[in-house]
């Protein structure tokens, strides 16, 4: 059984709570395949309507579909939707996202900004009123803007707040703005998994850059070192082919040692039945280190 190293913020009454969550999303391997389902604000509809896109995806439903029959640790999405659909899919664990923003303000007109749309007390609420399998909270960070500073007290409060209710707290970490000449580069990246350990952070989600060379996943080792105990899962990125995902993500747990993935378009663009077979192999490489050759034969199937 994993060794759960419990924050010293999650207060004795809440330390059950939280490990048995964290058990959950991780399925006692300390990884963690989150199913991203946030894009309905992030992205509007450009991830859910054009010509490579199944039809099946316009529907907010789909999303619940997928997480209520993939092998997948936990589901994010917002409370809007949770609320709209979760009493038909009770069992899914649930990471409700906190804060979102759309994409429509450029950022070369504003340096980004995302404050929460209520609180961690709202959500632990929520949970206990609808009984919903909720296990974390998730929320977005823009380092390098002129908001930084306010973004960056407010996250601390998100996860301080999330462990004083048995929460696992889970960052998405954007270096993005108009003084960060390359939210790409390596270092800039590690530099924000820096910053979410020091947050206290569970797990913080960052950009990978998706080379499918083994040289990038041993360049990323830096990022993982940078952030220390907080556990680096890669963002999904745009949609590439099923083998090129599968290839790129078992070169960040194999050799890398990332803690998994955050996938969105690259599951839920897919029709219900291809997604969930994609979901599989994913989660053979995060939770069962399958061999990258045994996860491409179940897409063969």
């Amino acid at each position: 059984m994993l060794k759960i190293d419990t924050p010293l913020t999650v207060p004795a009454a809440s330390a059950k709570e939280y490990i048995k969550n964290y058990r959950l999303i991780t399925k006692d391997t300390g990884r963690l395949f989150l199913f991203a389902g946030d894009q309905k604000v992030e992205h509007l509809n450009s991830d859910f309507s054009g010509p490579d896109i199944d039809a099946e995806d316009q529907d907010p439903e789909h999303l619940f579909k997928i997480a209520s029959q993939a092998e997948i640790g936990a589901f994010a999405t917002q409370l809007g939707l949770i609320d709209k659909y979760g009493r038909d899919y009770k069992q899914v664990p649930y990471v409700v996202k906190i804060n979102s923003k759309s994409n429509l303000v450029s950022i070369k007109d504003h340096d980004p900004i995302s404050y929460s749309w209520y609180s961690v007390n709202d959500v632990a609420k929520f949970k206990k009123q609808s009984r919903l399998n909720i296990v974390g909270v998730g929320y977005t960070v823009y380092l390098g803007g002129e908001y930084e500073s306010e973004i960056l007290r407010e996250a601390a409060q998100i996860i301080k707040d999330a462990h004083q209710n048995g929460l696992v707290a889970i960052i998405w970490m954007y270096p993005r703005g108009k003084n960060v000449p390359n939210e790409d580069d390596i270092n800039i990246i590690a530099g924000g998994a820096g910053v979410a350990a020091c947050l206290g952070a569970d797990f913080v989600k960052v950009k990978y850059p998706y080379t499918g060379q083994e040289a990038t996943a041993k360049e990323f080792r830096k990022v993982v070192a940078a952030a220390g105990r907080t556990k680096i899962i890669s963002v999904g990125g745009s949609k590439l082919s099923p083998k090129e995902l599968l290839t790129n993500i078992d070169q960040q747990i194999h050799i890398a040692h990332t803690n998994g993935n955050a996938i969105g378009r690259n599951l839920h663009q897919y029709p219900l039945k291809e997604a969930v077979k994609l979901a599989k192999a994913i989660a053979g490489i995060i939770y069962h280190d399958y061999p990258l050759a045994k996860t491409l034969k179940i897409m063969e199937k």
